[in-house]
């Protein structure tokens, strides 16, 4: 990818401005998103079955998306959703899944299907919610995160306030010109 001052800036609708920078002296890029913190719910009905688990999370929150904390890790990689069943509970538009990391700070999945996604591979929007959640829970605004999709992402996570900087390595895929 080719950077002209090593930042792009986009603007949209509902985050307003948002940047991507190069790292100088690294291989990873930071992109700086609106904190999203979330507030705490009562499970919604027929979530659980439609993750496909026996296992209830400990905590539950709402930001856009739900977020479901669970106790471990493995409680985290072992969900099997049922697609179907998770887009039709007309609450959610998407699902983060989390727990303490074994080897990280916090792990994650995020399932969207209302949206087309499946599951997403690695979801900056996601860490939105999940790192006001983490930097408090844990005492500290710099988390090292593994989003254990299939793909897998590592991300390094860090709370300031009402932004969120999240860092992580990119793939080029696609170069081109636009000219407007």
């Amino acid at each position: 990818m080719s950077f002209m001052n090593d930042e792009i800036k986009f603007q949209t609708k509902q985050a307003g401005e948002l940047t991507v920078t190069r790292q100088k002296h690294s291989a990873l890029y930071t992109l700086n998103f609106p904190a999203c913190p979330a507030v705490k719910i009562d499970l919604p009905d027929g979530l659980l079955s439609a993750l496909g688990s026996d296992v209830s999370p400990v905590e539950v929150y709402k930001s856009r998306d739900h977020m479901l904390v669970y106790e471990k890790e493995s409680d985290v990689q072992k969900l099997s959703p049922n697609f179907m069943a998770l887009a039709k509970i007309d609450t959610i538009f998407a699902v983060i899944i989390t727990a303490p990391g074994d080897k990280v700070d916090f792990v994650s999945r995020l399932f969207a299907p209302i949206a087309g996604i499946s599951e997403d591979p690695v979801c900056g929007s996601a860490h939105c919610s999940l790192t006001p959640y983490w930097a408090e829970r844990l005492g500290k605004n710099q988390l090292h995160a593994y989003q254990i999709s299939a793909r897998r992402g590592e991300l390094w996570c860090e709370n300031k306030g009402d932004r969120i900087l999240i860092s992580g390595n990119a793939v080029t895929y696609l170069k081109g010109e636009i000219s407007v």
